[in-house]
């Protein structure tokens, strides 16, 4: 746990791991806090405002039945199990129950449709799966060409033949189990890369990649946990950021967490649950935040006392940091991290300047360089690809069946992030744009990350992607892609006037030359830009030309 210090490099140089030769997640997030009875762990509220609530006791007798349950079904230590549910009670239990047996948890999207789900489940060879009635249609479709998949689950709702009750394993497993004495190296779960370079990996993690979590959600939290915190996200549990940078640390520090079932995010909802639950702590991706400041006076706004937000995955700007501070009276602290090596930069208002546009410092615990081509550290203000040194309990074992891909993702001990950026004198990061991202325009390198933020602080912007569009002349020229807000009418006049603010603003060439209204970008499931669609579609468009 991160000890609160005056100074950032206090609190770096103080920091020490502490990894156990044996740990287990179900355990820990679990088992550890149940000798409280009354020790609060989930509030669930569904698509129908029934709230649930469940104590640490009862996260620890609910799960040892379901994983008596999983063993008697035939799951057991080693075997891949699928988790394709969303935000809701059973996917906790169906995640410790997993840690307990031994097996390795596979959380997938509900959004997911079958190519998806049949490609994760086919590469991983899963033996099982726990999934709802909305979802297990898609999982019948596909089941006979998964020779390996013997076990389906389905929660609350209607079961078919062949597919096994979640109830009944409960009912009928005994409360008492002996959980598998892990080791910390030992595989806990694969979490699937959004395939946003290529077809999906499945990033191999162990035991104590949770360990190697908290500094990196402690230290954007502002030394989380204090007394009183209460952490929700909208984020699916069914990725890195709801999983382990929400639900699993809050678990371990004894935090409880607010679930909520919902179809589709609603800015206007999101301010109402975090007032009418007192929610103190919330990561909240970009994409959430663009859409909650579009909401003209939400009506709980008074009433929410937010003791820390974080956010990454997109750099959010000066504009939306300066709304953070106006509507939570608090700075959101940006982190970054990706699957394979997660929450190693952030920025932590408590102790440091947060610079508008920067992703922050190394999380203590972590070792970062931008690196060249060779692997070699570079100059500071010199644009280079972030890497992480290994080893790190935070990082990936491997690339599930994919020792190519394990290989290249390293040079020497460095860890290699595809993300390029720049390192100032203080040791702050500036995210430049993916190794893919970067446009190269009449000699000029040139991120979208910048001039993404300058878009958005036009007043007429309501979400923005920029990405290189051939050109003849300059190789490539900078094209945008805007959203405008609701109230206002897209014209000629508009894109003028965005093109001159970007340009007074930025420089000369990094203006945007050509300018695209439409009505949505193209995202993955966790809400970032796909800029590969976007460039595909130019580079398609340009060569019919």
């Amino acid at each position: 746990m991160l000890k609160p210090g005056k100074t950032y490099a206090e609190v770096f140089d103080s920091f020490r791991w502490e990894i156990p030769e044996h740990y287990n997640i179900g355990v820990d997030i679990c088992d550890k806090w149940a000798a409280q009875p009354d020790r609060l762990a989930l509030v669930y509220e569904n698509e129908d405002g029934r709230v649930e609530k469940y104590t640490f006791a009862d996260l620890k007798r609910l799960s040892n039945r379901l994983a008596n349950g999983l063993k008697a079904s035939g799951i057991g230590q080693g075997d891949r199990f699928g988790i394709l549910l969303p935000q809701c009670p059973e996917t906790a239990l169906s995640h410790i129950a997993a840690y307990k047996i031994g097996a390795i948890a596979i959380p997938m999207f509900t959004l997911f449709g079958t190519d998806a789900l049949s490609y994760r489940l086919a590469n991983s060879a899963a033996k099982g799966i726990v999934t709802d009635s909305a979802n297990l249609p898609k999982i019948m479709e596909i089941r006979e060409n998964l020779p390996d998949l013997k076990v389906v689950i389905v929660t609350r709702g209607e079961k078919r033949d062949q597919v096994l009750g979640f109830g009944e394993l409960i009912e009928k497993g005994a409360a008492d189990f002996s959980p598998v004495k892990t080791r910390a190296d030992d595989p806990a779960l694969i979490i699937y890369t959004s395939g946003t370079t290529g077809p999906p990996k499945g990033a191999l993690h162990a035991h104590r990649v949770l360990l190697g979590h908290l500094p990196g959600v402690e230290f954007p939290h502002n030394f989380f946990p204090q007394e009183n915190d209460f952490f929700w996200t909208p984020a699916d549990w069914a990725w890195i950021g709801g999983l382990i940078d929400v639900l699993f640390p809050s678990w371990h520090h004894g935090i409880p967490v607010l679930a909520h079932r919902a179809k589709k995010f609603d800015p206007q909802e999101a301010f109402h649950l975090m007032a009418k639950y007192n929610i103190r702590n919330a990561f909240m991706p970009p994409t959430a935040l663009k859409l909650m400041r579009q909401v003209k006076n939400p009506r709980s706004r008074d009433t929410i006392k937010m003791r820390s937000i974080g956010s990454g995955g997109e750099t959010l700007g000066e504009e939306l940091l300066d709304w953070g501070r106006d509507v939570f009276d608090l700075t959101i602290n940006e982190f970054y991290g990706q699957t394979e090596a997660n929450l190693v930069v952030g920025n932590c208002a408590a102790i440091m300047h947060n610079l508008p546009g920067s992703m922050g410092r190394a999380v203590p615990g972590h070792a970062l360089a931008v690196v060249d081509g060779e692997g070699q550290p570079v100059p500071p203000d010199t644009v280079g690809e972030v890497a992480v040194e290994r080893p790190d309990p935070v990082m990936f074992l491997e690339y599930w069946k994919n020792p190519t891909a394990t290989a290249d993702k390293y040079v020497g001990d460095w860890c290699l992030t595809g993300d390029l950026a720049k390192q100032d004198e203080e040791g702050y990061f500036w995210f430049v744009g993916r190794k893919d991202d970067v446009i190269t325009s009449a000699g000029y390198r040139i991120g979208p990350a910048e001039i993404e933020d300058c878009i958005m602080k036009h007043p007429a912007v309501g979400m923005v992607a920029v990405v290189g569009s051939p050109d003849d002349v300059r190789t490539e020229i900078v094209k945008a892609f805007i959203v405008l807000k609701a109230d206002v009418v897209a014209g000629d006049d508009v894109a003028a006037d965005i093109k001159e603010f970007v340009k007074v603003r930025l420089a000369a060439h990094e203006y945007p030359r050509e300018i695209e209204f439409v009505s949505e970008l193209p995202m993955t499931a966790t809400g970032k830009i796909m800029r590969k669609d976007l460039k595909a579609l130019e580079i398609q468009r340009k060569s019919k030309a």
